[in-house]
This record gives C-alpha cells, structure tokens and sequence, in this order.
C-alpha cells in the first residue's frame, strides 16, 4: 500500500502567525522537501501575491526535483462567469505547475453566506473549473474546504460537490476538515461513507488541528480508504496549525507499514525538521515526536539503568530510523548507571563507588538549585574530579568588579587575580555590564598560557531567580553556554550574589575549554 505525502507548508504553513518566508526562503525548504522525499509541494496561491508569483517564476529554472512533483493551489472562478474569463484560474495556469490543488466550497452554509449564491452555481463553479484546468493539460486535485462540516450539515450536498469534481477529471478528492474540529470515530464514518457513496474516488485528506487530532485524523483517514495526506512539517499552520508530516510520515511508515517516502529517506527526517525550522526562524518545540532533541531524552535514573541493559526499554523505536538519537541528560533524578554511562561516553574511567558518590552530589547541588541537565560542562567537571582529576590549569585568588555611571554609558570593570603555575598574574577589563568584564579579565589573565582561550565565545548567558519570596536576597542559578567554534558545552552557577553566580559558572566554563582544547 502506497501513500503519497502531499507537502502545505509553503502556502497553508505560511499562514501560521509569525511566519513570513521570502521567494528564496520557499525554494530553499522545497529543496528540502524533495530531499525528504515528498511527493507533491504545494508551492503557494499564483496571482495572491507578488511573492508567490515570483516564487513560481524562480522555480522554472532553480527548483530541480528529482522526487516531487510542484503543484499550484487556487480557488475556482467567480460566480457568474466564463473559466477561460477567470483571472485566478489563468495566473494558475501561469504558472506552469503539472498539477493544481482548486479549492472550492462544500459546505451549503459557506455557499450561501460567503459566496452568496445558490447550490446549482456552486456546483457548477467547481465542475466549470476544474474541466477547463483538464482541458489545458493540467492534473487536479480537488481540495473540499469545510468538508466534514459539510457532510455533516448536509451530506447530499457535499457528496453531489465531489461527484461534480470527479466528472470533471479531479484526480484526488481531498476531504479537509478546515476547522479542525472532528474526532477520529466520526472522521471513520465520513470518509468510509464517502467512500461506499462515489464510484471508486481517490480521497485524501487533510487535517487542521484545533482540536489536537489532526495526526490521529489523518491516519484513521488513510485506514479507510484515503490515499494522499495533506500536512506541514513540524505541524505548522494558521491557529493550531496542521497535520504534522514529522509524525504521520513515521507513523505511517514504521508503525502501520504503509509505504510513503522512499525508505532511505525516513533517517533524513529529523535534519529536515531542524533545517526548515531554521529557515522559517521558529525554535522547534523540543518535545514534538519523532525529531523533537528531548524526544529520545532520557533523565529519570530507572529508565537510564534500564536503557543500559536494552536499548528498547523505554523508546518506542530505534530513534535512528528518523534521523535522531537517544541522550541521557543528569539531574536529581539520576541514578549510578546514567553516571556511568556518561562516564564511558567521556572516555573515563570511574568506578561504582564513584559514580554513587557523583550521585549523591548531584542530588545535594540540585537541591540547592543547580541544575546539570542544561549544564553538561559542569558535569564533565563532576566526573572527572570523582575519577581522581583536580584542574592545574589556574588557582583563583580573587576577583572584584563595580560598576561606574560614566554619563550617558555604564561601564563595568572588573579585575581578576589568579595563579598560572608558578606566576601571579593580575588582569583588569572593562565590558558592557560585569559579567562581561569577568569575562574579558579572566580570558586576558589565561590566554597567555592558554592561547585556546582566544576562540572561545560565551553564546547564552541565563539567570533564574530560584526563592523569588526572598527578594533581593534571593539564590539565583546562572546558566552559560560557551562554544570554541566547533563544539558547545553548558556550565552553571547559585550563589545568592549574581555576581558570584555567574564567575563560578564562567571558570568552569572556561575549565572545560581547556580539558578540551587538551
């Protein structure tokens, strides 16, 4: 059984708030939806709009797909008019695609209030529209907004919409739940009816999610008889979005054995997903199944020493198979076996008695408000001390910073004394605010014995008020991500100073570096 993925979200994903993709920006994700293996890619709505009319000019020349087909969407002509007079179905044609999406009304109660005319026009408007786009050499597919409304409402006239499009030469009669609103039982029964009403259709479907079911919709769809699904990477969409492609695909193909992409394509997933979302500029829920970074993540010690003996234990699937990868992140919840675990992956050797003693340090330091799951340097850190290492790196003597209103600028200045080896090295800076100056002071104390230090860059900085009832005397963690360029690592901080916070957060963070610059 084969399953075509028909792709929305460079026209029905674009509509989500927030989103705004340039021409470029489309041909670039339809890139990558060929390499995923799609196979159609709605490209946009021809004669809506300037983007998208020069989104399908670009195309014609640097879109090169190798496995999807591109497909135009509009709506059909006006009432009361000639197809070949329609300006809409001409700037569809315009655009050269092998096939178009027409969209057109079968719900009575959009026919009568939104396109304020009656059931025989309506009618007349989808088999006018769709047999004048069949007649100039283009494959259609029909797209029947508001279906299950419709059915619902008055199913003579929906089905009697659908036999139109059929006659007229609609490929695919595509059944869209346009508000979101349906349940899987009653998407069953509609689809299964339509499908003992018409004479052999070709149905998809096409799910919004308001009511959160428009994955579970879609597969329900395709087990009684639907032969396309409709959706958006990662879901997205106006209100609550779309069916989300990074879910049904899988779920499809690997849970129902049904067949969709091209099966050395599945692994590539997960990249896909991260890639468009960085395109559109949206971060990706972390959570979302499948491709989601925490969904392979692991943190409760029970289910890490489990995951040690066999793998499958606690994940529903290889996470190979979309691309991603199972992580085991450390907090209080930890056990000796994810200790251990994380002390094989660093090439360390620590024994049980050990790791329990990094156990039951972890879980004192993060009753105390650090947190080690977003602070992977300072756990190296934890490790490495229970295998018997102390850092020689440098010894701090001190540090001292104020800050000085110099008119219209603030300036901090901080100075750092420290030990490198057998030299006392004392080492003043300024910044924008005092942990910067901690910063520049200590880099410049350290970079020249360690000449690494130069490349590396301090790329998030965090701060959380842990006993907000305390006010000003509160504990705070403080959160540092620092990269040298090719890799990341995570340090943490609690002091009830800021200040304090952040510099024990800035050596260790610096400390690493340096265990990895090594």
């Amino acid at each position: 059984m084969n399953i075509e993925i028909y792709d929305t979200t460079l026209r029905d994903g674009t509509q989500q708030e927030g989103i705004s993709l340039t021409a470029g920006d489309k041909l670039r994700v339809a890139s990558l939806l060929d390499e995923l293996g799609v196979n159609y890619i709605e490209g946009g709505w021809p004669g809506a709009n300037p983007k998208d009319d020069e989104f399908f000019r670009r195309a014609r020349t640097e879109l090169d797909l190798a496995t999807a087909t591109l497909t135009a969407f509009g709506s059909t002509r006006r009432k009361g008019i000639r197809p070949e007079d329609d300006e809409q179905l001409e700037a569809l044609l315009a655009a050269e695609t092998p096939v178009v999406c027409l969209v057109g009304k079968t719900w009575d109660y959009h026919v009568e209030h939104a396109l304020r005319t009656d059931a025989t026009e309506a009618i007349a408007m989808v088999e006018d529209s769709i047999g004048y786009l069949v007649s100039q050499g283009r494959r259609v597919f029909f797209d029947a907004e508001h279906f299950f409304d419709g059915y619902h409402g008055n199913s003579g006239f929906a089905l009697d919409v659908l036999r139109a499009a059929q006659n007229a030469g609609a490929e695919r009669l595509v059944l869209c739940d346009t508000n979101g609103g349906f349940l899987d039982h009653q998407v069953e029964r509609i689809v299964g009816e339509v499908g003992e009403a018409l004479d052999d259709p070709k149905l998809g479907a096409h799910f919004h999610n308001d009511s959160g079911m428009a994955v579970a919709n879609s597969l329900t769809a395709v087990r009684t008889g639907a032969v396309q699904v409709q959706g958006c990477v990662n879901g997205y969409g106006e209100r609550t979005g779309n069916a989300d492609l990074c879910s049904v695909i899988p779920n499809l193909a690997i849970k129902m054995g049904v067949e969709t992409i091209p099966a050395d394509r599945l692994p590539h997933l997960t990249r896909v997903s991260h890639h468009v979302a960085e395109i559109i500029n949206l971060t990706l829920d972390p959570h979302v199944p499948y491709v989601g970074s925490s969904a392979f993540t692991h943190k409760a010690g029970l289910h890490t020493s489990a995951l040690e003996r066999k793998s499958d234990a606690y994940e529903h699937l290889d996470p190979s198979q979309v691309g991603n990868s199972t992580r085991v992140v450390v907090s209080e919840l930890a056990g000796r076996s994810t200790v251990l675990a994380k002390a094989r992956a660093q090439g360390l050797d620590v024994d049980h008695e050990a790791a329990q003693a990094v156990v039951d340090r972890i879980k004192e330091l993060e009753h105390e408000g650090y947190q080690f799951e977003a602070a992977d340097g300072s756990f190296e850190l934890l490790l490495r001390e229970a295998s018997g290492w102390k850092q020689d790196f440098f010894d701090v003597e001190s540090y001292r910073v104020y800050v000085e209103n110099r008119g219209d600028d603030v300036v901090a200045e901080a100075t750092v004394k420290v030990n490198v080896g057998d030299q006392r090295v004392v080492a003043t800076s300024e910044g924008h605010g005092p942990v910067s100056a901690l910063d520049r002071a200590l880099r410049q104390a350290l970079s020249p014995a360690y000449p690494a230090i130069d490349g590396f860059r301090l790329t998030d900085f965090r701060v959380r008020d842990l006993d907000s009832s305390d006010g000003t005397s509160a504990r705070v963690r403080v959160l540092i991500e620092t990269s040298d360029g090719n890799d990341v690592w995570g340090s943490v901080g609690v002091h009830v100073n800021m200040i304090d916070a952040s510099w024990k957060a800035l050596v260790d963070g610096i400390v690493v570096g340096l265990v990895r610059a090594k």
